[in-house]
């Protein structure tokens, strides 16, 4: 059997960065002015993938939309699969006591008191039992490799369904040597972790139990093939992702023009806040009179991959290329929000009685670990956050009051400690200034990580204030970090394509002038 013997593969999903050559030759664009204006200003672009056309909208057909759609699919699905690393496919399941569960149910347990009756009859009615070999046979063979020669010639010998109908007629078939040859020749096929599910079949006395039982054990066979095959696939596809995602999103764009629209409001949206920041800039005092605004584009990217981690992934829809990274960025932005929230809560803890407690480090460690779990489902709707942030500020008091009597200390006074718990509860007000701080930091950091051409080997300085975190968000970024660059090679000729209809046209310089002189 190919796959007896593997193990399941565990781990982080960590996409690779060693396509760093691709990266930079479809990002080539989108460098900073060392390359020329006018590799951004000509019409190199290919039409499908601008993102305004002048030509007239056409008639998209239902074939063409379903095509994008199977694309869509694909490319999704293969993504998934190269990325994260524990991928796999599981059988659908109904929910317990669902009405399709207990139908499931009946249906089924009606067939096999049939398959019962007709066996137990006299004389004993074979033709369903048959058939259920004649499938079964189909099942075994499909798990042989093109090389399986004798075993595939042995299996159609045993389960010649022609045969078993001619014993049957002379009442000299043998139902319980059949399943037992089955179960055997299963044996030899499964995986390791189905070992456990053979000898139980072999247990069985029941002969209509063991055909009921096999029938299962082969459908979590079908599933262990399924991703064996998976992962045997994946180092290919990690491989040839870039270029199978950037082909594959081609033919979505050629069926569906309008498939970059939210890419290109997302990105415009960065434009436009670093053109108006630019043009505050240029009126600032002691600014060179007469110069215009200019953007990088790898600035503007780079301000456009931030937004996604405070991004509203509940009521704002992703930009389409970023679709297959959704969840990640997701699962990201939250246990962002939760280490933020941490890092607040250390910063003014450390401001109010850090002087007590200097010095203190299994204390620290203890308070974060206590504000960790309180903070645990902070994404959820009826998460409470003001009434956890005065659960963990109350806790924050007992611990501190509990470390300085163990030293013979005297306790925090009732003033501090109601001061403390307002603090904490005040986080979640807008423009705190606390949380302002943080996040500012945490963004600062982020931004240089994107600036990093490796960030597995070299992280950027930690921001003060971030220490108590600095674990956690080295391991986040990095993850994130993998994501852009990912994304960055895929979509690279995309994102030139918009940044050159953004900034290089002359309406773009048009808008930056105008902003200019009329402040």
């Amino acid at each position: 059997m190919p796959f007896n013997g593997e193990k399941q593969c565990v781990g982080e999903d960590q996409p690779s960065d060693s396509d760093s050559s691709r990266f930079s030759e479809s990002m080539a664009s989108l460098s900073d002015y060392e390359c020329s204006r006018q590799s951004f200003t000509s019409d190199c672009s290919s039409k499908s993938s601008s993102p305004a056309s002048t030509s007239p909208p056409r008639v998209v057909t239902f074939d063409e939309v379903m095509a994008a759609t199977r694309n869509l699919s694909n490319l999704t699905l293969a993504h998934e699969i190269a990325v994260n690393e524990n991928f796999q496919l599981k059988q659908d399941a109904l929910p317990e006591n669902s009405l399709a569960g207990r139908v499931k149910h009946i249906v089924h347990q009606a067939f096999w008191d049939v398959l019962e009756s007709e066996l137990c009859a006299e004389p004993p009615e074979y033709e369903h039992a048959i058939k259920l070999f004649e499938e079964i046979r189909e099942i075994l063979l499909s798990f042989l490799t093109p090389g399986g020669n004798r075993l595939r010639n042995q299996i159609c010998e045993v389960l010649d369904t022609d045969l078993i109908r001619q014993q049957a007629e002379h009442s000299a078939v043998d139902i319980q040597g059949l399943a037992n040859y089955v179960i055997s020749t299963m044996g030899k096929l499964c995986a390791p972790v189905r070992d456990d599910d053979i000898r139980e079949l072999k247990a069985t006395g029941n002969v209509v139990e063991v055909l009921r039982q096999i029938f299962h054990v082969l459908d979590l066979m079908k599933m262990d093939m399924v991703n064996f095959t998976i992962r045997s696939l994946r180092p290919h596809l990690q491989r040839q992702l870039v270029d199978y995602e950037r082909t594959k999103f081609q033919e979505i764009l050629e069926e569906t023009p309008s498939a970059l629209d939210q890419t290109t409001e997302w990105i415009k949206e960065s434009v436009n806040e670093e053109l108006l920041s630019l043009s505050e800039t240029a009126l600032s005092p002691g600014a060179e009179n007469g110069s215009k605004p200019s953007l990088s584009p790898t600035l503007v990217l780079n301000n456009s991959y931030l937004k996604l981690l405070q991004w509203d992934y509940q009521k704002k829809e992703l930009p389409e290329t970023l679709m297959t990274d959704g969840a990640r960025l997701q699962e990201l932005t939250e246990k962002l929000n939760q280490l933020k929230v941490i890092a607040c809560l250390s910063l003014i803890t450390n401001n109010m009685v850090g002087a007590i407690t200097e010095g203190l480090p299994e204390l620290a460690d203890r308070l974060k670990r206590i504000s960790a779990v309180l903070l645990e489902g902070m994404s959820k709707e009826t998460f409470n956050l003001k009434e956890v942030l005065n659960s963990i500020g109350v806790q924050t008091c007992v611990e501190v009051n509990k470390t300085l009597m163990e030293r013979g200390l005297p306790t925090l006074n009732a003033e501090v400690q109601a001061n403390l718990v307002g603090q904490f509860s005040s986080i979640e007000e807008e423009d705190n200034p606390v949380w302002s701080l943080i996040d500012k930091r945490i963004q600062l950091y982020m931004k240089s990580l994107l600036c990093l051409t490796s960030p597995q080997k070299c992280m950027p300085p930690m921001p003060g204030g971030l220490a108590v975190i600095q674990q956690e968000l080295e391991v986040l970024g990095s993850q994130y970090a993998n994501i852009v660059n990912l994304n960055k090679q895929v979509y690279g000729p995309f994102y030139a394509n918009i940044l050159r209809k953004l900034l290089f046209s002359e309406e773009a310089m048009g808008k930056a002038d105008t902003s200019s002189s009329t402040k």
